[in-house]
């Protein structure tokens, strides 16, 4: 199984996102460096909008992911409400 991971910026807009991948996605593993987290998975990641709108109190729009991404990878599967990082096609 390869591994697929997502980086984004570490700043108060990206600490409530990461809490909701954390808890999607429990087999993953996070690396925090000053100024990004990185977010290993083998396998899947999938990060899903309702578990960030929980966690940040608010709607939210996946694409507001893309301000703070800093690298991807895997194959990208996008819908309104989940996005799921995984080398399966």
């Amino acid at each position: 199984m390869s591994t697929v991971f997502i980086a984004l910026q570490t700043n108060e807009d990206t600490r409530p996102i990461i809490e909701a991948i954390e808890i999607d996605n429990p087999h993953a593993i996070v690396h925090r460096q000053p100024a990004m987290v990185k977010i290993d998975a083998e396998g899947t990641l999938v990060i899903r909008k309702s578990t960030i709108e929980e966690q940040i109190g608010r709607d939210f729009d996946l694409q507001e992911l893309h301000i703070n991404l800093i690298s991807l990878t895997g194959n990208v599967i996008e819908d309104d409400d989940t996005l799921t990082l995984s080398w399966n096609s």
